[in-house]
């Protein structure tokens, strides 16, 4: 890997994402291990450097690094110098003064993490960066899909939900799209931004088009913490309407495989049933999540060396 960061999957290559791919199979052997402490980060550091709230990405993060032997270091916006009024750039520049290796970031605005990487000589690695991208989640994704279904050439992905607000969904159309797959997205029209079919997916009038003949079904997380004002009646109507349910499952391929990148609404994005079939690889994509960012934190560290 060439690239001293990760800021997103628009314009990664195909054989980029392999690459990433290949080397977190390895890594989730390690993973799995009943050893899962290895030196492949000793003497490496760390730091992740949180503007929002979360919780998967952040905690797989801190494991991928205390896995590999990195030194590493939590910071949250609240208990940081930025509340005290402290710039990102104030703060980019602090941080590479204390020789980090690795600084991964979410933030609120699109583009702060593509800003930071900038201004210090650490590899960034974006963890979400407002309605933007959040490239190391559809990279679990794509990992996830191939370790069951195989490669992507030709498949159908649907996915379905707050595509407005969805940073998830646009990084999954730029990664799937990348590796062969047909992305088609689904949302109520309030939901759904306008001209995102230049990214390269097929919209959808409804769901029930949507997910016809899909390999796979991805629902998206109601982001009721974006939203300014109601885009849509109630739950109720919401799930009548737009839901991953067991009929709309019916309607896809035989084998078709049920993601979410969590935290899942039950009820809302997706029924109980649907959640609770074999076909659910929800907690395969937890797993796998980890894996990923192994990989990225060893990959990105060699680049920069």
């Amino acid at each position: 890997m060439q690239r001293k960061d990760l800021l997103g999957l628009e314009g990664v290559s195909r054989s980029e994402i392999e690459e990433i791919l290949q080397t977190a199979v390895q890594m989730k052997k390690i993973l799995l291990s009943g050893n899962k402490k290895t030196p492949h980060l000793q003497g490496k550091s760390v730091v992740t450097l949180f503007y929002e709230n979360s919780t998967r990405t952040r905690v797989s993060f801190d494991l991928a690094c205390k896995y590999l032997s990195a030194a590493s270091s939590n910071v949250s916006a609240s208990s940081s110098s930025v509340s005290k009024g402290e710039t990102l750039l104030d703060t980019a520049r602090t941080l590479d003064r204390m020789e980090v290796d690795i600084l991964v970031m979410r933030h609120p605005m699109g583009g702060a993490p593509h800003l930071m990487a900038k201004h210090v000589k650490a590899g960034v690695i974006n963890a979400g960066d407002g309605m933007h991208e959040h490239p190391t989640q559809a990279l679990l994704d794509i990992m996830t899909i191939q370790e069951k279904m195989g490669p992507l050439d030709g498949m159908k992905i649907a996915i379905a939900g707050d595509i407005l607000h969805s940073r998830v969904a646009r990084s999954n159309i730029y990664g799937m799209s990348a590796m062969g797959a047909e992305v088609h997205i689904a949302a109520p029209q309030t939901m759904m931004p306008y001209g995102i079919e230049q990214l390269g997916a097929k919209v959808d009038r409804t769901i029930d088009e949507a997910v016809d003949g899909a390999n796979v079904i991805m629902g998206l997380r109601i982001q009721k913490e974006r939203q300014s004002a109601g885009l849509f009646p109630s739950i109720r109507e919401y799930h009548k309407f737009f839901g991953i349910d067991e009929r709309r499952v019916a309607l896809a391929d035989k084998d078709v495989l049920i993601m979410h990148p969590g935290p899942v609404n039950r009820g809302a994005e997706i029924s109980s049933m649907v959640m609770a079939a074999d076909n659910c690889v929800i907690d395969e994509q937890v797993t796998n999540g980890v894996a990923i960012r192994m990989a990225l934190l060893f990959m990105l560290t060699r680049a920069n060396n």
